[in-house]
């Protein structure tokens, strides 16, 4: 009751008075995507010479999307560790991809995955100061311990509203690395401690983005399930997933008197990546609003935008473009092949989340 003012009625009620220095009624719309990856042949179709690369056009149809929310977060499933680049099994992209993901309008990229190790301690070191270069938040790994403690959590400040956001992996391919890169291992141990640090009097929100999962499998494994249920019993709003390269369910619950909501959502997919066989050449974005006023703090809003990787030939060579889905899947500038994969992903996810997701609805909005 500090900080309340009580009204006495005649009746001898006593209403509740707004609390002095309250603030305004003020949200943030966020959005996060699932796996940024770059397979060789997205990486030759991107070169523009020896030494110039452009990504731009990945992120064209979605960039409206993108752009249209307070805050977006992507996972970043590759290296900036400089030349030569290389796709699977051990990436490392050019730089250009993060400067056309800042472009685009992400905001923050986690880079805790299990392929965050692909070139070592020197790729896990360049790939944070490519980011800091261009201008992206970052968290999961570090370059050093300073880093460490000012991204772990990575504090985001919105709209008068404080997030801090954690990202972890299970684990990093078997490929270990040394001070003073550092990479953000699963721990339950580890992550209780770093919820319970958190001083929920100045952080409004906090927001988990997991590496974690079996990949292909559409449905979350019971150690997923364990790890979301200890982040939300340790004060966790919001948990993401990403690893499984498939689309996994999403659960909301909307606030109660006890909790300010919680979201969460077991896979996202892919986002961009060379996958082509079926349930693996799409993904999600799921987007959801924080606000808060002198009431409290809430999650609402959830919703999921269907995306599909749409690889024509043009001028000779393979291009990549993440189509929103329910732009496109109607679309008959798109060759019948392409259309008919594109609508076999789209009537798998639905039928999918249909089933299985808990008050999370497909968006029915169109961003051009």
């Amino acid at each position: 009751m500090l900080g309340i003012i009580t009204l006495a009625q005649s009746s001898g009620e006593a209403l509740m008075a707004e609390p002095l220095n309250a603030p305004d009624s003020t949200s943030v719309t966020v959005l996060f995507a699932g796996d940024i990856m770059q397979h060789t042949p997205q990486i030759a179709a991107a070169r523009v010479n020896d030494s110039t690369y452009d990504y731009s056009p990945v992120f064209k149809y979605v960039k409206p999307i993108i752009e249209q929310h307070d805050l977006s977060i992507a996972n970043l499933e590759v290296t900036l560790a400089g030349a030569p680049y290389t796709g699977y099994p051990q990436f490392s992209a050019p730089d250009q991809l993060a400067v056309a993901a800042k472009d685009a309008g992400f905001d923050v990229l986690c880079t805790a995955n299990n392929h965050s190790c692909d070139r070592g301690d020197k790729g896990v070191i360049r790939t944070v100061q490519i980011l800091d270069n261009t201008g992206i938040m970052h968290t999961g790994t570090f370059k050093d311990s300073a880093d460490y403690l000012k991204n772990h959590p990575l504090i985001i400040q919105k709209n008068d509203i404080n997030i801090a956001l954690f990202n972890y992996t299970y684990g990093t391919n078997g490929l270990s690395f040394r001070y003073p890169a550092m990479v953000n291992l699963i721990d339950s141990a580890q992550l209780v401690k770093d919820l319970n640090a958190v001083n929920r009097t100045n952080i409004d929100f906090v927001i988990i983005y997991f590496h974690w999962g079996q990949e292909y499998q559409s449905h979350p494994n019971h150690q997923q399930e364990e790890l979301a249920a200890l982040a939300f019993s340790n004060g966790a709003d919001v948990v993401i997933g990403s690893h499984p390269h498939v689309l996994q369910r999403m659960e909301y619950a909307p606030p109660t008197d006890s909790t300010n909501g919680r979201l969460l959502v077991y896979s996202l997919g892919n986002y961009v990546s060379n996958q082509r066989d079926r349930f693996r050449d799409g993904g999600a974005m799921v987007s959801f609003t924080l606000s808060k006023n002198w009431h409290g703090r809430y999650v609402t809003h959830p919703e999921y935008h269907l995306t599909w990787v749409y690889t024509p030939q043009e001028n000779s060579k393979k291009q990549y473009y993440i189509l929103p889905v329910n732009q496109f899947e109607d679309d008959a500038s798109i060759d019948k092949a392409s259309q008919d994969k594109m609508r076999e992903f789209a009537s798998d996810s639905r039928e999918l989340f249909s089933k299985e997701n808990q008050n999370v609805p497909e968006s029915e909005k169109l961003y051009k």
